[in-house]
């Protein structure tokens, strides 16, 4: 059986800390004395390339009405449009994404890209923040303990059960938090995921888990930021991340 002992220092009454409500893709001049940065500006594709491409995708993704999204419906991971990064790499950092779904839809969003890990079919290599229509996609009955469910470190660590979710159709607010080997996943408020890397117990998860045959996963410090393409529609906005100090 999987070691989940960091789970135990889950904390569901810890809620999102307030931040300042704005039009979609725009910061408060609050928000920009926090450090927080837009990593998507609305209107273009700015800031974003294909995971094993110089330019932004030509077809599978679209910009338009504010938002970036996927519209392929093959359902195929890492399809004919494949997934895009930022154009920079991150450490330390708090991100904060809008993210909507269709009905059946897979999709996540993934960190500490590594895209030389993977240069065949498939997706980029990283660590996951699942997003999945969990009630229809068959992938949330793999895996193990719910690990591939939706705001799940994918494949590692599942998201508590009884996480706040939004209806399909409306908008969730996905939150990763990094800050040296410490992480979190939150939804809609919520610490749904804490785990801390370089531990014995972490490596045990990878170990146990699919990217065991990547060597030195999960032992890197810094990596791309990724929305990935898995063939079914969805849309993101409201992309900001600021960076953090290595400790607290």
């Amino acid at each position: 059986m999987r070691i989940r002992a960091t789970l135990l220092a889950l904390s569901l009454a810890a809620t999102l800390p307030a931040i300042a409500q704005t039009a979609p893709n725009t910061l408060s001049a609050t928000e920009k004395a926090q450090g927080w940065h837009l990593l998507f500006d609305g209107k273009t594709s700015n800031g974003w390339r294909g995971d094993h491409s110089p330019s932004f995708p030509t077809t599978g993704w679209e910009v338009k009405d504010g938002m970036i999204s996927v519209t392929e419906h093959g359902g195929e991971e890492g399809g004919n449009a494949g997934d895009i990064i930022t154009t920079r790499k991150y450490t330390n950092f708090e991100l904060l994404v809008d993210f909507r779904i269709t009905p059946g839809a897979n999709s996540g969003i993934k960190y500490f890209v590594d895209p030389d890990l993977n240069k065949g079919p498939g997706s980029a290599i990283g660590f996951e923040y699942q997003i999945l229509d969990d009630a229809v996609h068959p992938d949330a009955k793999k895996g193990v303990n719910g690990d591939r469910t939706l705001a799940s470190l994918y494949d590692m660590i599942p998201a508590a059960k009884n996480k706040p979710v939004k209806p399909i159709g409306q908008w969730n607010t996905a939150r990763i938090v990094v800050r040296g080997a410490h992480g979190e996943h939150w939804l809609n408020g919520v610490k749904v995921v804490e785990y801390d890397r370089f531990t014995p117990q972490f490596r045990k998860l990878v170990a146990d888990s699919k990217y065991h045959v990547w060597p030195d996963f999960g032992e890197k410090h810094d990596g791309y930021i990724l929305l990935q393409d898995h063939g079914f529609p969805v849309s993101f906005r409201n992309i900001r991340i600021r960076e953090l100090p290595a400790t607290k």
